[in-house]
């Protein structure tokens, strides 16, 4: 698949550090080393990012990219034949699961905050995304605004319900929130009309819509309630190791290589 990054990619090269190879190894690096694995967290249902293909293989953008972190984490630590896990992992349990060591780095849809970087770390945006809402056309919701007394559907964990509750237009809007486990089951409260629309990143909900069974029956309002980046989440405090991510993901994107993912 081909999607084209809106950030400035002149950017990502400035600081990106050298190698570690002549540096004593730590956290993560040192993990893999000492392990001989490396585990990917990955989402199931965030098309086209993360999510299960029909073999129920995770694939898309950010598993791609991930993946050209794994061949560079090989080559640096010497180890060809490097385990490669994949661990599944949703909206609420990502941080946890990078902060307690069960996954090395999340492979998703990940919004670099400015709250989620008290507690990890990102590499380099390779997306960035416009919050708003899906709705059924013929359900008579053309803004943001009109959703007041409303049911909405969102994924548990995520930053989209805060966001429409501080939108100047929306933040005296009443609504009633149901939040699904993961993308595939807010857009499922949506398609059943248990809720009025689901709240998200534009490109997921393009991407449920785009894979639902009835993809006309779909609108995405034209209104956004913020632009956000998405990066590859990894831990806080490890410096090798955001090194070595920033270098391959800004590699990848310097010589185009992205434009073809």
């Amino acid at each position: 698949m081909k999607l084209f990054p809106r950030i400035v990619l002149g950017a990502l090269a400035v600081g990106i550090a050298a190698t570690v190879s002549a540096q004593e190894l730590t956290g993560t690096l040192k993990k893999i080393k000492d392990t001989g694995t490396i585990t990917i967290g990955y989402r199931e249902s965030s098309i086209p990012f993360s999510y299960l293909d029909d073999k129920q293989q995770p694939i898309g953008y950010a598993m791609d990219l991930c993946m050209k972190v794994v061949e560079a984490v090989k080559t640096e630590l010497k180890m060809p034949d490097l385990k490669v896990n994949l661990q599944p992992v949703s909206s609420s349990n990502r941080i946890p699961l990078l902060q307690n060591g069960t996954i090395d780095m999340e492979c998703g849809s990940t919004t670099n905050s400015v709250d989620r970087q008290k507690q990890v770390a990102f590499g380099p945006t390779y997306f960035v995304i416009n919050v708003t809402a899906a709705v059924k056309k013929n359900s008579g919701i053309k803004s943001l605004a009109d959703l007041n007394g409303k049911t909405i559907s969102t994924t548990s964990g995520t930053t989209s319900v805060p966001l429409l509750k501080q939108y100047d237009k929306t933040k005296n809007v009443e609504i009633k929130e149901i939040y699904g486990k993961d993308h595939a089951e807010s857009f499922l409260l949506l398609s059943q009309e248990r809720t009025s629309d689901f709240v998200m990143d534009d490109i997921l909900l393009a991407g449920q819509i785009a894979n639902s069974s009835n993809p006309g029956d779909y609108m995405i309002i034209q209104e956004s309630l913020r632009q956000e980046p998405y990066s590859m989440m990894l831990r806080k405090d490890d410096p090798q190791f955001k090194a070595l991510v920033d270098k391959t993901v800004g590699g990848v994107m310097k010589s185009g290589e992205i434009n073809r993912i």
